[in-house]
């Protein structure tokens, strides 16, 4: 609650007014438009900084997880918090434009994909309410000729495979230098061939099965498509026997602009790996996507990564020889069709906040 205090609290700025000062207001209900894929703290990184704001929450969350949108909704309770602060909404998609009208909802945060969060955006834009847009992504991680490549593999492996491949901020897109491609491909592929698919409850598997079987088949034809137009598969590529939402870890090499692999996010646990000539061309193969959540980069070189990350990669969050991940202690978000606005940290907080300048003659 410290850091709340502290982000809250009124800034005193100096001009000809014998007081000036901007001060932080709440703004009342802000909807929430969730995704399945990380239930919980999905929810908690918007609910936690909108509460401490002063606002209230409510909450759309997707259809296939409504008993974790009911759990967070008791626990809010049993932390004391008055009848209503927050509440779940059980409804479906079609109706959030019916919610968005509702004079009660002030501001509107939506995670999920591109297209769900351009109608969002279009409805609360024609009513002139705030949005945060937390959308789609396909990561580039870039590897230079100087990386560790045995490190550099196993974080960038990690990285496409958390939560089955399906989250906007793993990595997607590979770029490596020509000079290392065939060792950091080797190592990559060795790793990715090592992790166990199966059950998710048994403690030695490392990829359970997508999340819907129709989400899978999606997939799987980004990876018949990309192959088709020149891509080839290394590893993976095949949809296992029976009925389930199976798809094994897959590599695929010599991608190129114009193949699903290149363009668009593969929400699953494929990996694309694109060769570059160099640094500069791999910095604009990372950028050459109409994306921009995250994005990281290996090097041996910390202040040449660090002025890469810093300065030249188009993303809202980039790393450093490790994997992208989300902060509470750092704002969170993307750029071009990977949205706009920021969860967590100070700017977080003050997303939903009227941002008010006081001044006193």
């Amino acid at each position: 609650m410290q850091n709340v205090a502290d982000f809250l609290k009124d800034q005193t700025i100096k001009t000809d007014a014998s007081k000036s000062y901007v001060t932080f207001n709440s703004i009342g209900v802000v909807l929430a438009v969730m995704p399945w894929n990380f239930p919980f703290w999905q929810v908690f990184r918007f609910l936690a900084p909108a509460l401490a704001a002063g606002n209230c929450g409510v909450l759309k969350h997707a259809s296939n997880v409504m008993g974790c949108a009911l759990a967070i909704e008791d626990i809010v309770k049993q932390a004391g918090f008055p009848a209503n602060v927050f509440s779940t909404l059980l409804l479906d998609s079609k109706s959030i434009s019916s919610v968005i009208e509702n004079p009660l909802v002030k501001a509107v945060t939506i995670t999920g994909s591109t297209n769900a969060g351009k109608k969002v955006a279009e409805k609360a834009g024609s009513l002139i309410k705030k949005t945060v847009l937390e959308l789609g992504g396909s990561d580039a991680y870039i590897i230079l000729e100087d990386a560790d490549l045995e490190k550099a593999a196993e974080i960038c492996v990690n990285s496409r495979l958390v939560n089955g491949g399906q989250s906007c901020i793993a990595a997607k897109r590979f770029v490596v230098v020509k000079s290392v491609e065939k060792e950091f491909t080797r190592l990559f592929v060795k790793k990715m061939a090592a992790k166990v698919m199966g059950d998710p409850l048994n403690e030695t598997t490392d990829i359970g099965p997508q999340a819907r079987v129709d989400l899978r088949d999606e997939l799987h034809q980004q990876v018949k498509q990309s192959i088709t137009k020149g891509a080839k598969c290394l590893l993976g590529g095949i949809v296992p026997d029976g009925k389930n939402a199976f798809y094994p870890p897959t590599v695929l090499t010599k991608v190129k602009k114009g193949m699903p692999a290149y363009d668009d996010e593969l929400f699953g646990p494929v990996a694309a790996i694109i060769s570059a000539r160099d640094e500069a061309d791999a910095i604009r193969i990372a950028n050459d996507s109409v994306f921009g959540l995250g994005g990281a980069v290996f090097t041996a070189d910390s202040k040449r990564g660090e002025r890469i990350a810093a300065t030249q990669l188009e993303a809202g969050s980039c790393f450093v020889n490790g994997l992208v991940k989300s902060d509470p202690r750092l704002p969170f978000g993307g750029i071009k069709e990977s949205g706009y606005g920021r969860e967590l940290g100070m700017f977080g907080i003050h997303e939903f906040v009227n941002i008010k300048t006081v001044w006193v003659a």
